[in-house]
């Protein structure tokens, strides 16, 4: 029977030290407070702690995790470590994403051709009733089927994020304000179910596409595979609103908003026009420009800074926008002149200044009347040039019963625009639709080109604009959440420790800005082409019959940037042509679960952050150089200095950097990969080749015996195309079966993907294949490098006593003598474990109390751990080699408080060094019991190491710390110091030692912040005026069935009651408190008294800037003999930091071989109090955050292309306006409950 392996890591003090200890430890006696003073810490006895400690913990990390016997391996076995050149990586990662994005392209052709074929051959056919896939009303097979739904077999599918699917055929989404029995729309919907066939035929011969999809101007979208469509609380989708549509639809646009709030533009007409306006910025997206003006008797920029200039249309600024028109009041007579003209001029400046989006501009007026036809003002800035004119006018007349029709309607016919009426509230958003259609006319009259078009990044389904509504039931549950409490036990809800929690519940919440979610949220991109209506009579119609477009998950991308051949540390991202990054390692568009207000529309450079002492938003012209480059879609290479931030914003750094770029062609955007310095130029060479191995004799998968290791879950070695028809359980049963196959005959290594699309392949005959469900790609360097770090590191899991030490230490000595039980009392490491560059990780148990052969322990640690290069610890462990290449990174979970099973994790990097080169190859680690440190730390603290020692960290007034090397505790006198910041606890001693340049402070700005700002609704039973206009914009915005059918059947009283502020519960919980009485028996007084601290603060979330000051160990305390100066004496405060009676509070030494920083604090000193803290704080501009990014400098940006915005046949068409269309009968409920919540206010 095996004895037990090791745990715990502190050895027996060899006799003749502790004799030695015992000699000279002397307690210092009782002595009043100024000879206390006066006894000062031995600075040599501190020397020999941290000297001590650090050599037992480099002995014990080296003995366990084998770190001399995996060097020789690697080293005998002959791995090379050769040149990594960025140049050559990032023009093969271009050139894979190009062909991956060509493969989408050529399935979206497919699709518009098929539907231009198809939308021939049915414009004539009259289709009144017709029977579809409706996506809302499918109910999988097996369930209940209510009346009106259709059963349908649906399979959880995970290529489609396991969402049950039927890749058999489409379905069909209709949104709620559009009526799918209309004759056109029932006839679109019939002809678009011939486009199943094109979905299935893509799908076959390229298996990694993903959703495909039309969406129709009629508003219904056709979406691949099918689906039953399922969005919670309520259906705001519609595809024309979506930026793939938009996009695709028209060219870039500068658009000036007019609206009119002249005295006449009063209750509903003023709402109705707030709701267009926001229905025509939710059509804009990034390469738009967009600005609006309030007219009466004066004309003046909503935004008081945005004046004279256009703004990009990023969801920031539009939530800028309209955030400002919540507060416009109406007066006086509106002046058209000086509004038309103002318009007009903008526009022609920033056709001069080639400002803008440069292709479409068109102004957009809003109001109830027209007084005049304006001809002169037209004649001078958009008739010079007649037919063509470079603005169009879109007209948006506000009210049931208006004077005159027929001015209105000629000035947006004159003009080349549109006119629309709006009456009601129902209609505006499909109204407010109807500009895309004109602005698509150039488009659709050319006919022989169909722009490609790839949008931003962005979340799937989810609207943005959920962000404000899904934030305030957040709010909601938290407010529900304290009425009961408060209601369960009121003593509690007042107590101290209740009052704590919810301190740090708010605190967490506002300041872990890198939480969040993604999963739910599926970020892509997508490509979509105009699909036209080529009709031989259409030309005095030129209708756009909808978008084609396939999605391109940014993981698919991912995936063709394979982090392995960039290194550890080395990372990659693609950036559009507006500077946005479209992925980035810190791109963070999640906060808390909820999808930030600005996610899709982050700089480059507010990711990429450079060294240099600058003010926030402020460029070093490095960075703009560097950035006009990767815009402008250029090759080449730069170096910069930089910093960042890592472990949730916790610690920073810095690295100077090589940055490589090039465009991916066809496409807007640009491929940056960054390596680090020095080791991020090499990269070991070691590969495993399985047929020599198997002609040989060798058993490869004996590499892999066990259930200790496991491979990067996100990795690609070897993968099917048809990846649903051959599903694992796991990465490692997956790669065992490619590494069974490789092993029989006919084995071959077949392109990574697809390269070409499917009618450029064909066979022998000249015919095209499909793809065969048996097909596979790998990534053959990789996958024999995985076999040859197996071999290398196939007996980690071996007992440590089988392998003889190489090391003549007494310590190491030490360790082989004791028994497996000795060490495991003396011990405290629970697993042991190696990560190598090619995602390979093994581990070695240590379990508490059992046989490591009957504990079940699998998973304790590959859990959490087995991403390789990308842990934390793999991360740090390599840069920590570049200071001290004979140590360990020691750290600890960040403020885990009294918990006794917190463990400390160790890492090491194992460097090869050939050829003048050296790379990392693995890194090693062990993990063990914090207390088993703590006992050991105070076991040699404790003990004079030196004569004439007085006192020790035994005294009471004497605090010692270990420090790690971005000031964060990992061993202090109290446990609940661990993993707080050390300067929250003694900011003074803390701040002396930035002072004196122990650690060097690092500004880190983040400009992806989420803040909160009060929304000014109060919490009292009574709804508010603003709560009150909230209800109201829900249902203007989002006239949605769902939602309404399930509030129109409670009663107006339930709708707008404080419920919004309180869900169920809350009205209860106010009950209890309004009834409750003062000792005086005054009613109310209580709820006077409890209001602060019952009532929560709600708040909105916000964009903003914050900055926090992180902090790291100066790389020149670092010397052979863990000192900072010549002499190797320890570091301490000297005079000038002198305290009375104090000639040293505080004493600092390196720890040898390790990460950590000895700090030992003397109490008796009388120390000044001084507040530190690493929690973000916003950046102060005294103006919004929008506006100050316009005072700064407007970063450049490029023009897509082509621009079609003009076609001479355009002036044949005479259709340029519509009149109200009827709605639905329960519109006029909406009305009343409408005009009543007006009549409250």
């Amino acid at each position: 029977m095996e004895e037990e392996e090791t745990r715990r890591c502190w050895p027996v003090p060899r006799m003749h030290l502790l004799l030695l200890l015992l000699l000279v430890f002397a307690q210092p006696g009782n002595g009043d407070e100024d000879k206390q003073v006066h006894d000062p810490i031995n600075p040599q006895s501190v020397q020999q702690w941290a000297k001590t400690l650090g050599m037992e913990l480099w002995t014990c990390g080296k003995y366990v995790t084998r770190r001399d016997d995996l060097l020789e391996r690697y080293n005998k076995q002959h791995a090379n470590v050769i040149e990594r050149s960025g140049s050559n990586i990032v023009l093969e990662m271009a050139k894979e994403v190009k062909e991956m994005m060509d493969l989408k392209i050529s399935a979206l052709k497919r699709i518009m051709d098929a539907a231009e074929a198809t939308a021939i051959s049915s414009h004539d056919e009259l289709v009144l009733e017709h029977e579809y896939w409706n996506a809302k009303l499918i109910v999988p097979q097996g369930e209940e089927v209510p009346e009106g739904s259709r059963e349908m077999v649906l399979t959880p599918n995970s290529h489609f994020y396991n969402i049950p699917v039927n890749t058999s055929f489409s379905t069909v989404h209709v949104p709620t304000n559009v009526f799918d029995g209309a004759p056109d729309v029932m006839r679109a919907i019939k002809w678009s179910e011939n486009l199943d066939s094109i979905f299935t035929y893509n799908y076959k011969f390229d298996p990694s596409l993903s959703w495909q999809y039309f969406g129709s101007s009629f508003g219904f979208m056709r979406q691949y595979p099918a689906l039953q469509w399922k969005q919670e609380p309520v259906d705001l989708y519609d595809c024309r609103t979506r930026g793939w549509y938009i996009e695709a639809a028209t060219s870039a646009k500068d658009v000036v908003i007019l609206v009119d709030f002249s005295g006449s533009m009063t209750g509903m007409r003023k709402e109705i026009a707030r709701h267009a306006v926001n229905s025509i910025l939710d059509t804009l997206s990034n390469n738009d420009f967009v600005n609006i003006f309030t007219f009466s008797e004066e004309t003046q920029e909503l935004i008081p800074c945005f004046r004279d200039t256009l703004v990009q249309a990023t969801l920031a600024n539009v939530r800028e926008l309209k955030g400002s028109l919540e507060e416009l009041e109406t007066k006086d007579i509106a002046n058209f002149t000086t509004a038309l003209t103002r318009a007009f001029e903008l526009l022609q400046w920033a056709r001069e200044e080639r400002y803008g989006a440069m292709c479409n501009q068109a102004i957009m007026l809003v109001t109830d009347e027209v007084p005049a036809l304006y001809e002169e003002i037209f004649q001078e800035y958009n008739w010079k040039e007649l037919p063509n004119m470079p603005v169009r006018l879109f007209t948006y007349l506000i009210g049931r019963e208006v004077p005159d029709v027929e001015r209105i309607k000629w000035v947006a016919c004159a003009n080349q625009g549109y006119y629309v009426h709006l009456s009601t509230l129902a209609e505006v958003r499909e109204s407010v639709l109807n500009y895309v259609q004109v602005m698509a006319r150039p488009m659709v009259l050319k006919r022989t080109v169909h722009p490609v078009t790839w949008t931003p990044v962005y979340a799937d389904v989810t609207d943005p604009k959920m962000t404000d509504w899904l934030w305030e039931m957040k709010e909601c549950a938290e407010q529900k959440e304290r009425f009961e409490s408060y209601r369960k036990d009121k003593e509690k809800f007042d107590s101290k420790e209740e009052q704590d929690r919810r301190f740090a519940k708010k605190l967490r919440r506002t300041q872990d800005q890198t939480s969040g979610d993604l999963i739910k949220y599926q970020l892509m991109t997508s490509v979509s082409m105009p699909v036209f209506d080529m009709r031989d009579n259409a030309t005095r119609v030129a209708n756009l019959l909808g978008v084609a477009g396939t999605d391109v998950p940014i993981q698919d991308i991912l995936k063709l940037l394979p982090p392995h051949m960039l290194g550890v540390n080395g990372y990659a991202f693609i950036v559009t042509n507006n500077g946005f990054v479209l992925t980035h390692p810190d791109l963070r568009p999640v906060f808390q679960d909820i999808l930030k207000p600005s996610y899709n529309s982050v700089d480059m450079s507010e990711v990429e952050l450079m060294d240099t002492e600058t003010e926030a938003r402020e460029l070093s012209d490095a960075m703009k150089a560097f950035r006009d480059a990767v815009i402008n879609q250029s090759t080449g290479t730069v170096t910069l200095d930089t910093r960042y931030h890592f472990d949730g914003m916790r610690r920073a750094s810095r690295i100077r950097r090589h940055y490589y770029y090039t465009a991916i062609a066809t496409t807007p955007f640009t491929l940056v990969i960054s390596l680090p310095d020095k080791y991020g130029a090499s990269k070991v060479h070691g590969v495993e080749e399985i047929r020599r191995s198997v002609a040989e004799g060798q058993h490869i998968m004996s590499y892999f015996k066990g259930k200790d290791w496991r491979v990067h879950p996100d990795w690609i070695y070897c993968k099917y195309h048809y990846d649903t028809e051959h599903e694992f359980d796991s990465a490692e049963h997956e790669l065992l079966h490619f590494l069974d196959r490789a092993q029989r005959p006919g084995w071959h290594w077949p392109l990574r993907k697809l390269s070409t699309p499917p009618e450029h392949q064909s066979d022998a005959n000249g015919k095209t294949g499909k793809v065969d469900k048996d097909s596979y790609y790998c990534d053959r360097n990789l996958f024999l490098s995985l076999l040859f770090d197996a071999k290398m590191t196939e007996g980690f899991s071996k007992n440590l006593s089988e392998s003889p030490p190489t090391d003549s230490e007494p310590m190491a000595m030490f360790m082989v003598l004791l028994t497996r039980k000795g060490l495991k009392e003396q011990f405290g490491v629970t697993v042991s474990f190696i990560a190598t560059h090619t995602g390979l990780t093994r581990w070695h148990d240590f379990p508490l109390g059992v046989d490591p052969d009957d504990a079940n322990v699998e998973g304790q640690f590959s859990s959490h751990h087995n991403k390789a290069t990308d842990e934390l610890w793999y991360r740090r462990a390599v840069e920590q080699h570049m200071v001290q290449p004979d140590s360990f990174v020691y750290s600890v979970p960040h403020e885990v408080s009294h918990r006794n099973d917190t463990l400390i994790t160790a890492s090491h990097a194992l460097f090869l060094n050939k050829n003048e080169r050296r790379a990392p190859v693995a890194v090693v680690g062990f993990q063990f019991l914090q207390s088993a440190l703590f006992n050991r730390f105070q076991n040699i603290t404790s003990k004079c190491a030196v004569p004439n020692c007085k006192r020790t960290c035994a005294h009471q007034n004497v605090s010692c710390y270990l420090l790690d090397n971005h000031g964060y505790v990992i061993i202090s006198d109290e446990l609940q110091d661990s993993g707080h910041f050390f300067g929250e606890i003694q900011g003074y001693v803390m701040q002396k030692m930035i002072d004196e340049g122990i650690y060097q402070r690092i500004r880190i700005f983040d400009y992806q912040a989420v803040c909160f700002k009060g929304d000014g609704v109060t919490s009292d039973a009574t709804p508010s005026r603003m709560q009150k206009h909230h209800i109201l914009s829900w249902f203007f915005d989002w006239i949605v069935s769902k939602f309404l059918f399930l509030y129109v059947q409670t009663s107006l009283q339930d709708i707008w009651h404080s419920s919004w502020a309180h869900p169920s519960g809350g009205e209860e919980a106010y009950e209890e408190i309004y009834e409750d009485t003062t000792e005086s028996g005054k009613p109310g007084d209580r709820h006077k008294r409890t209001e602060g601290k019952v009532l929560i603060n709600r708040t909105r979330p916000q964009t903003c800037d914050q900055q926090v000051d992180l902090y790291q160990l100066n790389t020149r305390l670092r010397s052979p003999r863990g000192s900072s100066d010549k002499k190797g004496k320890p570091i301490t405060n000297n005079q000038k930091y002198e305290i009375k009676h104090c000639t040293r509070p505080f004493l600092i030494e390196p720890v040898e071989t390790s990460n950590m920083l000895l700090v030992i604090v003397d109490s008796l000193c009388e120390i000044p109090f001084h507040e530190m803290t690493v929690i973000p704080n916003e950046v102060s501009y005294n103006e919004s955050l929008a506006c100050h990014r316009l005072r700064g400098n407007i970063l450049p940006r490029k023009t897509l292309s082509p621009c079609i915005n003009h076609h001479p046949k355009e002036k044949e068409i005479e259709l340029c306006g519509r009149a109200n269309r009827p709605i639905h009968a329960w519109s006029g409920l909406i009305v009343a409950l409408l005009f009543w919540l007006l009549a409250t206010e």
